[in-house]
């Protein structure tokens, strides 16, 4: 009896010691509360504001160790906003409040306003600390070669922004719609990459319409025009053949600096109509449609004729020539023997004189007529009673224009046939 006596007295002591701990611990936690003792407006300039988690600190509702501070985003969100690829995960501290414990909580907003709260700061106002750090959410770039550029499409996507979206808080367009200054200038005054994104951005100017001065998406600029602008700017060319009536084609040139009033006469329409590098290819100029002048985005009718057919020469070449000199001349004895070579049996290699066939046509063309691969005979005799020949695999072709030659080139082995007859009996030289 005695013992269950001193056991229930044991215990009794032991729940009311127990008791007592529990109340001295919650009038500390309670009395443990920091309070804020200031609150500031931060108000340095934005981009000197910009901050990116560090992934140590979670955001809160109030200063973290204020009675009744709730979890904005916890310390596993900011962990992965800390190494997030979007600007948007930035973050924009815009007030301060210290504690009377001596702590400072910064008050931040992500850039897309996803998250607000406060965040530990460390223990001065003078730098970001703590759970957050400066951001530079900007990256130069190398200035590109051709500053003079154009909205490549003139509309309401990729417009001008006051900041790349998401690299300032609250960045916001210049213009809705660029389709107004379609015909603008633009001078590209700075260049820069979105940090987290790598995209390149470039800051435009327009001396006609500055308020739409500002940052646009690398790929929304063009160094020319639009096809529909330079038509507006310039005058059009309608090609016509002249003996079917057929329209060639269209070509839209600059107004020469002869023009007065944005008005073309039509002694320049000659000019302009003669040039080289505005005719079609294969046609030469016969002459001009009736209009004696052409205003500013109007067009002209020129009649061309087509050019007779003519041949597209081809030199083949060695192009390792340390074989040695023989192997040219047989390659040229090869090329030149119509029994052999198929060129000139080929209506490819014959077309309208001037215009033009591409390397790789070319090269197309010579697999489909074999001559990608040669073997060129000698009558040359070698001691074991074999002859001299040479094994030439084509390598590349020049680009050609029918009425004049272009270059083959051949790679050349050295090698031996047992009959100048027989085909398929190349050895190569050991």
């Amino acid at each position: 009896m005695q013992s269950r006596l001193t056991k229930t007295l044991y215990l009794g002591l032991a729940a009311l010691s127990l008791g007592a701990v529990t109340t001295l611990s919650t009038t500390a936690s309670a009395k443990s509360y920091a309070k804020v003792t200031s609150t500031k407006t931060l108000k340095t300039a934005g981009d000197t504001r910009n901050v990116v988690s560090t992934g140590t600190n979670a955001i809160y509702s109030k200063p973290g160790t204020v009675k009744g501070a709730k979890v904005v985003a916890s310390k596993k969100t900011m962990k992965k906003l800390a190494t997030s690829k979007k600007s948007a995960d930035y973050f924009r501290a815009y007030a301060v409040a210290t504690t009377n414990k001596g702590s400072v909580y910064y008050k931040v907003v992500t850039m897309n306003g996803k998250y607000r709260g406060y965040i530990y700061g460390g223990k001065s106002t003078s730098a970001f600390s703590g759970g957050i750090k400066t951001a530079n959410t900007m990256t130069d770039a190398t200035m590109p070669t051709t500053t003079k550029v154009y909205f490549a499409k003139p509309g309401k996507a990729n417009v001008t922004w006051n900041a790349p979206k998401y690299t300032q808080y609250k960045a916001s367009k210049q213009v809705k719609d660029t389709t107004p200054f379609a015909k603008d200038t633009l001078t590209i005054t700075k260049a820069a990459t979105k940090t987290r994104e790598g995209s390149l951005y470039y800051y435009v100017e327009d001396a006609a319409n500055p308020s739409i001065n500002g940052w646009i998406y690398s790929g929304a600029v063009s160094s020319a025009q639009s096809a529909e602008v330079q038509a507006q700017n310039g005058i059009t060319l309608k090609f016509v053949n002249k003996a079917t009536g057929a329209s060639v084609a269209d070509k839209v040139v600059a107004m020469p600096t002869t023009a007065k009033n944005d008005t073309v006469e039509n002694a320049d329409l000659v000019k302009l109509a003669k040039d080289t590098t505005n005719l079609p290819a294969g046609y030469t100029y016969d002459s001009l449609g009736t209009a004696n002048s052409v205003a500013k985005g109007g067009s002209v009718v020129v009649y061309v004729n087509q050019n007779a057919e003519a041949d597209l020469t081809l030199t083949p070449t060695v192009y390792n020539n340390d074989v040695d000199a023989a192997a040219q001349t047989a390659l040229s004895a090869y090329w030149n023997d119509t029994a052999k070579a198929v060129l000139a049996k080929d209506t490819f290699f014959k077309q309208v004189g001037g215009t033009t066939a591409t390397a790789a046509n070319i090269e197309a063309q010579l697999k489909t007529d074999k001559l990608d691969t040669i073997v060129a005979k000698t009558t040359t005799k070698n001691a074991d009673g074999t002859y001299v020949a040479y094994q030439y695999t084509l390598k590349s072709a020049d680009q050609g224009t029918y009425g004049s030659s272009s270059k083959v080139y051949y790679t050349a082995v050295k090698g031996s046939v047992a009959s100048t007859t027989t085909d398929g009996d190349f050895t190569a030289a050991k």
